[in-house]
């Protein structure tokens, strides 16, 4: 019997950093972004992204911990290379950590991780962590030499940066970048690696970018925290959820 192609399945990773910012803005104990994973986890949520930066700014340690715990899902822990977060990560051991750059004065992670400047130091972190069970991510620009150098040092995936796709303010610039990643894209699968992205993404511009790019797992977090306000948090989950959902049939009736 001729095997049959398989679909190709697109997952959604809410980020839930933005509910810990508001809470964060009284030094309150609500909104709880474990609370809000659940709801996320109950309306369609395949992934829980979350980053513990060394500054603290947003989700803390318990909320790490407390995740760890409770979710059923996927947890995806976005993180610096900082010795201490290192420690913290092989110790809880989520699922997957998705190592990016991390400065102090930004508002939000700022382009994408140097893989090809920090071999070194990421050929001491990632056998580590996969020593451990947990999978390895690379937060990369969709360019040769990082997604070459991600392969090189070991990492299971990359997420490519769509922060340059998401903020063009011309057809002709998103057309540009959406060929860079779409590029990219094919280079880091025929490498061997497992390609995610994320970074700026929302419900007008995730379909088009996910046709052409076909990862396996997008990570968002503004945008549904953004349309939460207004719609709740289940809506908003559901609806990106139904984005990802229509590329997945779309790819299914490709196959």
């Amino acid at each position: 019997m001729k095997k049959q192609p398989c679909a190709h399945i697109v997952k959604l990773g809410v980020n839930v950093d933005h509910v810990a910012t508001v809470r964060q803005a009284r030094r309150g104990a609500e909104p709880d972004p474990v609370a809000a994973a659940a709801i996320c986890l109950m309306n369609g949520a395949d992934i829980i992204t979350i980053h513990l930066r060394e500054d603290r700014r947003h989700i803390s340690d318990r909320d790490l911990r407390l995740m760890r715990q409770t979710v059923t899902a996927k947890l995806n822990l976005e993180m610096a290379m900082a010795e201490e977060i290192v420690a913290i990560a092989l110790e809880i051991r989520p699922q997957q950590v998705t190592i990016v750059p991390e400065k102090r004065e930004e508002v939000t992670t700022e382009g994408g991780l140097g893989a090809a400047s920090c071999r070194s130091r990421l050929l001491e972190i990632i056998p580590k962590m996969r020593a451990n069970g947990i999978r390895v991510s690379l937060f990369i620009d969709p360019e040769d030499e990082q997604i070459e150098a991600s392969r090189e040092v070991g990492a299971d995936c990359i997420e490519l940066h769509t922060g340059r796709y998401a903020n063009a303010r011309t057809e002709q610039d998103a057309e540009a970048e959406l060929a860079a990643l779409e590029k990219g894209a094919a280079l880091g699968r025929r490498l061997g690696l497992h390609v995610n992205a994320g970074h700026g993404l929302n419900y007008h511009n995730t379909l088009p970018l996910t046709l052409r790019v076909r990862p396996e797992e997008l990570h968002i977090g503004h945008s549904i925290i953004s349309r939460a306000i207004f719609a709740g948090l289940a809506a908003a989950v559901r609806d990106m959820k139904a984005l990802c959902d229509e590329a997945s049939r779309i790819f299914a009736a490709q196959a």
